[in-house]
């Protein structure tokens, strides 16, 4: 068992840290047109003021999360939340395009402690109890992208944009003084200099089977996901006549993906992880097709219902993903994580510059049709991948003993 296991307290606060670390990308993004005319920016450049916060964090995911393998990690999720909770606040104090943009960047690239701290968090705890962990922490994060727009809109509506982004500062910094209490300090295993770290991260994704095939997955997966929710308010507003306000509330269908995730770890820790990822492709690829019907029917609520199903099997299968990658090994955890993490950010990228490129050449039946093309393959390469059978399904404290019956030189599965 691992030294240190993290109490509950310890693991719902490192949820709301990872839900409050990743919102700060999000805070901006119902507040584009106020934050624009104060800081001076054109309306057609306004996309500078989100887009800059998602440049910082995919920097972030490939230059900063691999130093959780070299560096103590409690330090790290400390300075990620205390560098953020400043840049936050001078956010909030900009004045001019470049005294926006600048620590929107450095917020970008340092809300990236969160994906230190989920794997952290794991490798604090059991294999037996490590997906249910997983999931609670994650559940966290999504629920920190979920209530960040709303959030912001409605702070926004007391207090003005800048309001938002002063209070952001402080719960950042209270939740970062509170870590720093709770978490205890867990030292890296890794050694050599900083770009050598960054170098073995490709020799990582080389050396580990499962990681390229998660990899492969979950950037399936995220991509229809980020494509949906980047088309589906076109939609909602040419289809149903949505507002703002409506679409906002339309987008609380996300909580299926926060909802899921536990439930996603325990499956997974009962050794199911196959099973799960099927279903969750399955799910993902009937759901997003169903919703070409539910449009021509005209039924909104209906679409709502599917969007959070349809979120829940991608979460699913980011929570078993998650559970599988993290086993791999101790020494390589954050490097495993930044490349897997870095390669669905990509994969998200492309579907929200495509999604309303094939939305309005060929209308939603392209969307979901896209859904059902991209999701198939999982399915497919879980049924012709061979596990022993005794493996596949037995729960992880049983497989912890065959391993070491097996002998310390055996590999995983799962790595195959």
């Amino acid at each position: 068992m691992p030294e240190d296991e993290p109490s509950a307290a310890t693991v719902r606060l490192a949820a709301l840290g990872c839900g409050i670390l990743v919102a700060t990308i999000y805070y901006a993004q119902p507040l584009i047109d106020p934050i624009s005319r104060s800081i001076g920016l054109s309306r057609a450049a306004s996309g500078l003021v989100v887009t800059v916060m998602q440049i910082g964090f995919g920097l972030g995911l490939a230059c900063i999360v691999p130093l959780a393998d070299r560096y103590e990690n409690r330090a790290l999720v400390t300075a990620s939340l205390a560098v953020t909770a400043v840049a936050l606040a001078a956010i909030g104090l900009a004045q001019g395009t470049v005294g926006f943009l600048v620590p929107a960047m450095v917020a970008g690239v340092a809300c990236v402690g969160a994906q230190i701290l989920v794997p952290m968090v794991a490798g604090m705890t059991p294999p037996a109890r490590r997906g249910r962990v997983i999931g609670t922490v994650m559940s966290g994060l999504l629920t920190g992208i979920m209530l960040a727009r709303p959030a912001a809109a409605f702070v926004a509506s007391l207090l003005g944009w800048r309001g938002v982004f002063l209070v952001a500062a402080a719960v950042t910094a209270a939740v970062g003084v509170a870590l720093r209490l709770m978490l205890p300090r867990r030292e890296a295993s890794g050694a050599g200099h900083y770009l050598a770290t960054l170098r073995s991260t490709v020799a990582v994704v080389a050396r580990y089977g499962a990681l390229r095939r998660r990899i492969a997955y979950q950037a399936l997966l995220f991509a229809l996901f980020i494509g949906f929710w980047t088309t589906v308010p076109l939609l909602l507003a040419d289809r149903f006549g949505f507002g703002q306000q409506r679409i906002a509330l339309f987008a609380l269908a996300g909580a299926g993906g926060a909802l899921a995730a536990p439930l996603a770890g325990r499956v997974a820790d009962r050794g199911h992880a196959r099973a799960a990822t099927v279903v969750a492709a399955v799910g993902a690829a009937a759901t997003l097709g169903a919703t070409w019907l539910l449009v021509r029917w005209g039924s909104a609520v209906a679409l709502a219902l599917c969007a959070a199903l349809f979120d829940a099997c991608v979460q699913t299968n980011h929570v078993v993903s998650q559970r599988i990658i993290f086993a791999l090994s101790d020494a390589h955890r954050a490097r495993i994580n930044a490349a897997y993490m870095s390669s669905i950010f990509v994969a998200g990228a492309m579907a929200s510059a495509l999604g309303p490129v094939l939305y309005a050449a060929f209308g939603w039946k392209a969307v979901a049709i896209a859904g059902l093309v991209l999701a198939s393959p999982i399915p497919l390469a879980e049924a012709l991948r061979r596990v022993p059978a005794s493996d596949a399904s037995a729960p992880s404290r049983l497989r912890g003993r065959a391993s070491r019956r097996r002998g310390p030189t055996s590999p995983s599965p799962d790595s195959r």
